[in-house]
């Protein structure tokens, strides 16, 4: 007797769960909503009711793949291993002569005997992780390990990566796709983008700061004579005027914590800095050990500004001044905001997708979509009668249910997002199919409807559940281990199947249900 009760409580429904089910579906209609409106309706709406977002294959946009010069991650390391050096021995008080960094390697020539084993424990000390050797003639070889280099060279592509968001993301662009490809390839889509050669130039753009003192009185030095420890630095600002510059750097361009377009008493375009603690505290020192000298603000070896220290900057904050526009200041205070990249990013290949392209694509999705859609509502009325249209409601519910979750969840809507919608209609149906086979053996078998009905959703229940869990990992692997395309089906067809299973075993059980309430049937009608 038991047995013969639990298919009708199966079936039966309490005013929560009807109030559930009314509740869910209205509340996926009203999000699917602002996606059926135009761009001045939608502008009235609330915050919260947002469209779908349309990926780079429908919207139109940019694409671009970058590739990170690791050759100059490379150089850089023997750089700042050449200054390490330099720095290790002249804290020693050691001498030195022929300090120089090639290709692969540093060299450097301790002329006394008596230095070279103070020399050599600098070093060593100075640069932990580097390998030295003993040439002839007291030089030193300083060698960067492979596994060193291959650690910092996959460090600046992940960083890399990284600035490139935070620079699009401050950009404003809507729902970008960005992400790497192999080994030092970086792939950036920018749906809708209305000025990608700009984007392009916030991308590219190294946006390496550092403060550094020009050498007192060096201007106009023939390049050949320049003094020990100093760089030409040509100015952004003239052509063919260049800087005599300190190599060393006294405050770094990591150290800023904030940057912000301004205007200067004169109301020209600045832009306004601050630094961290540490930075701070370096920025103050060098001012106020350097009054009178003129600073350089060196922006990817350019000086785009060397003003004169008239007295110590205490405040761990000052000013960008320059020949700047109103732009220009804007994107200066993005790019140091967003950090600078640890190598030039070199654009191998673009494409500009025009929303021509896009149109089409909806179009097509459309039809297909709706050829789908009349295609079903005709076959499962002339299949299963009334039955077949509560499977139509309940499929026009998921749509609606969808649509509302992709748009509530802020998805991207792709060519292969559609393709994944078109399926779970299918699925959907699939699932009523199902339900409406076993009532139909279950009442051609001698129960009555009522416990037919409710077999129908009970033994049905395990089958849809087997199949839906199987196509949810396989969702799930597509999302995690896919990329672009690939995730935009995934989402759709995850979303799709929990919708579809809603709305097959809750809207069309609460619909057949009322049907047999309200109409007191005597036998099956499929």
């Amino acid at each position: 007797m038991a047995s013969a009760r639990q298919p009708i409580a199966t079936l039966q429904y309490s005013f929560a769960k009807i109030a559930m089910v009314l509740v869910v579906t209205v509340a996926g209609f009203l999000f699917a909503v602002p996606n059926l409106l135009s761009e001045e309706t939608r502008a009235a709406l609330p915050d919260w009711m947002t469209p779908m977002q349309l990926g780079l294959d429908l919207q139109g946009g940019s694409y671009l793949l970058l590739e990170v010069d690791l050759e100059a991650v490379e150089k850089e390391q023997l750089t700042n291993l050449e200054e390490t050096v330099r720095g290790a021995l002249r804290e020693e008080r050691l001498g030195y002569r022929n300090l120089r960094a090639t290709e692969t390697e540093v060299f450097v020539t301790i002329p006394d005997d008596s230095d070279l084993a103070a020399a050599r424990t600098a070093i060593r000390t100075a640069a932990t992780e580097m390998e030295l050797d003993s040439l002839d003639g007291n030089r030193l070889r300083i060698t960067i390990p492979d596994k060193v280099r291959s650690d910092q060279a996959t460090a600046a592509v992940t960083q890399s990566l990284e600035i490139v968001r935070r620079r699009i993301d401050e950009f404003g662009t809507s729902e970008p796709s960005i992400q790497r490809q192999g080994s030092d390839r970086i792939i950036v889509e920018l749906p809708g983008v209305g000025d990608p050669e700009r984007v392009k130039d916030l991308i590219g753009q190294t946006a390496k700061l550092n403060f550094h003192l020009i050498e007192p009185g060096a201007s106009g030095v023939d390049p050949r004579d320049l003094p020990p420890g100093t760089m030409l630095v040509p100015d952004s600002e003239t052509p063919g005027i260049t800087h005599v510059v300190r190599r060393r750097v006294e405050v770094s361009g990591e150290r800023l914590t904030d940057a912000q377009p301004s205007f200067g008493q004169d109301g020209r375009p600045i832009v306004s800095f601050r630094f961290d603690t540490v930075g701070g505290r370096m920025f103050g020192q060098t001012t106020q050990n350097n009054v009178g000298q003129r600073l350089a603000i060196v922006l990817d070896n350019q000086v785009i500004s060397a003003p004169v220290i008239n007295s110590p900057i205490m405040g761990g904050s000052g000013m960008i001044e320059g020949q700047f526009t109103i732009e220009g200041v804007q994107d200066l205070a993005l790019l140091l905001r967003a950090g600078a990249l640890p190598a030039p990013l070199n654009i191998l290949e673009e494409r500009t997708i025009g929303p021509s392209l896009g149109a089409d694509s909806i179009r097509a999705g459309e039809f297909a979509s709706i050829l789908g859609v009349i295609l079903v509502g005709l076959f499962m009325p002339i299949a299963y009668f009334s039955f077949g249209v509560f499977a139509v409601i309940a499929l026009a519910c998921n749509i609606g249910l969808l649509i509302g979750v992709l748009s509530f969840v802020g998805a991207t809507l792709t060519l292969p997002g559609i393709a994944g919608v078109v399926l779970t209609l299918g699925m959907a149906v699939d699932a009523n199919v199902l339900i409406y086979e076993r009532m139909r053996d279950e009442f051609q078998s001698g129960r009555t409807l009522m416990n037919s009905l409710g077999s129908g959703f009970q033994a049905a229940f395990t089958t849809i559940l087997d199949s839906n869990i199987t196509g949810l990992i396989a969702g799930v692997l597509l999302f995690f281990l896919g990329s672009g395309p690939v995730q935009g089906f995934a989402v759709t067809l995850t979303i799709g199947i929990l919708t579809s299973m809603f709305s097959a075993l809750m809207i069309t059980r609460l619909l057949v249900w009322l049907w047999f309430t309200r109409s007191n049937p005597k036998t099956l009608p499929i």
